[in-house]
């Protein structure tokens, strides 16, 4: 990638460690569902200026989760997508006028406790509560995305009590993420975010994404069930509880 396309400041090494991570974050979430956006995220925390790390993260996490939606596509169970994609449009509105206001440990704090409840407390079997859940959550994860950019484990805690098969897991996992991106994006182009300067950048990472996407979606189709459970539980359960952890200031 030429020196002219980058963003200013950013050199030629850097551009292509980032296209480099985005191939395998895009691998390991078409595999698991989920740890590939926290990832990502946190690699470009580290490379471009703190203040376009979570629009510049919207979207290229909307054209990673765009490539496994078509890939998987098969798998997507589109009624659940619907309901929290309805929600994540009530949640951006929000969460453009109101979240910059709210302290990010306590964000942080209820993100965590949430992951760590879907994954390990018995959910009781209310009727409509999957339907009004996907609306509430995904306004919540919405809210919360606007702030801390990756709210992955979030959707997927969401999804894990509901029963899904791995494949309809990870592929509606990856349609809701998809339209929850897509909403970030309009709303800070909304707010005045440039977009134009990193373009280049982010469809080269798009791109590198989905090769990764292809990869993962072979490794995910060889994965055991119980295999395939027993990675998701683990990785939300460490991921809830470092949100906690930071939650507390440590």
């Amino acid at each position: 990638m030429l020196p002219t396309l980058l963003p200013t400041g950013l050199s030629p090494a850097i551009a292509f460690l980032l296209i480099a991570i985005s191939f395998l974050t895009s691998a390991f979430t078409a595999a698991f569902g989920i740890g590939g956006g926290v990832a990502m995220l946190g690699a470009l925390a580290g490379a471009v200026p703190p203040g376009v790390v979570i629009a510049v993260h919207g979207l290229v996490q909307f054209g990673s989760n765009v490539g496994r939606t078509i890939v998987q596509r098969a798998h997507t169970l589109w009624p659940l997508v619907a309901r929290f994609t309805a929600g994540s449009v009530i949640g951006v509105v929000i969460g453009a006028y109101v979240v910059i206001a709210l302290p990010e440990r306590i964000l942080l704090g209820v993100l965590g406790s949430f992951i760590l409840a879907m994954t390990w407390v018995p959910k009781p079997r209310i009727p409509g509560l999957a339907s009004s859940g996907l609306v509430i959550g995904g306004a919540l994860a919405s809210i919360v995305s606007m702030f801390v950019g990756a709210v992955g484990p979030f959707v997927q805690a969401l999804l894990l009590p509901l029963g899904l098969e791995k494949r309809q897991l990870v592929a509606t996992h990856a349609a809701c993420q998809t339209f929850q991106h897509l909403l970030k994006v309009f709303a800070f182009g909304a707010l005045g975010f440039a977009f134009t300067d990193w373009v280049p950048l982010i469809a080269a990472m798009i791109a590198s994404g989905f090769a990764g996407t292809i990869a993962g979606t072979k490794l995910l189709d060889r994965l055991p069930e119980r295999w395939f459970l027993i990675t998701v539980k683990a990785a939300l359960t460490l991921v809830g509880l470092d949100l906690l952890r930071r939650a507390a200031g440590y």
